[in-house]
């Protein structure tokens, strides 16, 4: 998928790349994922300092140790993006990976209110993208669409909480929404991330789908919140409609999970506060003349991103290769798309060959093509290959 492939793509770029300090994972043949600085102007080669993102993540000062290392160019920016392409070989030379390795890869759902709506919507609706506007309607009328004042775990949060018991409106979205304890599950295995310029998978068993734009925080082994990058959390509102037992299929499927196209190192440049800040926007464009684009302000999120970050992680469950952790979206797709053969009014899903682009002005572009997870690259390339590989490599250093 090369940057021409996208016509109406934001730049991969931040605005402020000169002064960014950008890691991301390359595929190089003969080596396996190297770790790499990325500038616009070339790809330099990290190894010296470490060997994986996880490693490097839990190194002091890490931003100011990449800007000082004398690394190696491996080649030009631009040779690199082009070959990142969902129909190249796995052998193709240096392709964009996910720029995260050992991490865990972990999610913060239900953390803004138009989701939280979103998901009551789902449940009440079964799963069935028919009856979701009548669903949403009746929900809306008990709840009203502005929750934005309700801080979860506040007196005020379990006022409105006996108010929708009595109204037999309560749910476990609403319970983590605006309960005390934030929703944080296992979005996908270490490794199985796909990044920039790859095909994002949705079961082809599901009918009602969405991508989930949003900031994901890359924390090291000591619960230090170091750098942030892009993500689509992609989610299948059927299967999780159904039932909130069936969120790992829901979330969990091959090509599921993209994350790019870098880490972003946290610097006197850029840091948590300009996270928080951050707008996202969501285009996506089908291969029927469909568009539909969204923004997301990381201001209205109901949890702090660092508070997430403690629940995740802390003296209740440590993460030795530290761990990535995406924020949750307040983007819910509800913009009509009309299907042949399909009545209208069931909103947004995706098709076959759609392109999706997640951008933020610091962060740049994730940018990826949808097929179903049957038929997007099969995730070969594990834990055990990553030792051999870097075995290989120390022993030949």
């Amino acid at each position: 998928m090369s940057p021409t492939a996208f016509a109406h793509a934001p730049s991969i770029w931040p605005v402020d790349a000169p002064r960014a300090v950008l890691i991301a994972r390359i595929w190089v043949p003969g080596r396996g994922p190297v770790l790499v600085r990325v500038q616009p102007d070339g790809v330099y080669d990290l190894s010296a300092l470490a060997l994986t993102s996880s490693e490097l993540l839990a190194l002091p000062d890490a931003a100011q140790r990449v800007r000082a290392l004398t690394a190696p160019r491996l080649t030009d920016t631009a040779t690199v993006l082009a070959a990142t392409h969902p129909d190249h070989a796995n052998d193709h030379p240096m392709r964009l990976l996910a720029p995260c390795d050992l991490q865990a890869i972990k999610a913060a759902g239900v953390t803004f209110v138009a989701s939280m709506l979103e998901r009551v919507i789902e449940e009440r609706a079964r799963g069935d993208a028919t009856q979701a506007e009548a669903a949403r309607r009746a929900v809306v009328a008990v709840m009203g669409e502005d929750l934005s004042q309700v801080r979860p775990g506040s007196p005020q949060a379990a006022q409105l909480k006996a108010v929708l018991l009595a109204q037999r409106m309560w749910s476990p979205y609403l319970e983590v929404g605006i309960g005390p304890d934030a929703e944080i599950f296992t979005k996908a295995p270490c490794l199985s991330a796909v990044g920039w310029g790859s095909e994002v998978g949705i079961h082809p068993q599901s009918e009602w789908n969405n991508p989930e734009p949003e900031i994901v925080l890359a924390v090291n082994s000591r619960g230090e919140t170091v750098g942030a990058t892009l993500g689509n959390d992609v989610n299948l509102r059927d299967f999780e409609g159904r039932s909130a037992l069936l969120l790992g299929k829901a979330k969990d499927n091959n090509g599921s999970c993209a994350i790019g196209p870098f880490i972003r190192l946290f610097d006197a440049h850029f840091g948590i506060d300009d996270v928080r800040q951050c707008e996202l926007s969501l285009r996506i464009e089908g291969h029927d003349g469909f568009v539909l684009q969204g923004s997301s302000a990381l201001s209205q999120i109901s949890r702090d991103p660092l508070d997430l970050v403690g629940q995740a992680m802390g003296p209740n469950h440590q993460y030795p290769d530290g761990m990535v952790l995406f924020l949750g979206t307040m983007f819910a797709p509800t913009q009509d798309r009309p299907l042949p053969g399909k009545p209208a009014g069931q909103g947004f899903t995706h098709q076959v060959g759609d392109t999706v682009h997640i951008s933020t002005p610091r962060l740049g572009c994730l940018s990826n093509r949808v097929n179903t997870s049957d038929q997007v690259r099969p995730w070969t390339y594990g834990l055990g290959q990553l030792m051999r590989d870097l075995a290989g490599r120390q022993s030949h250093a």
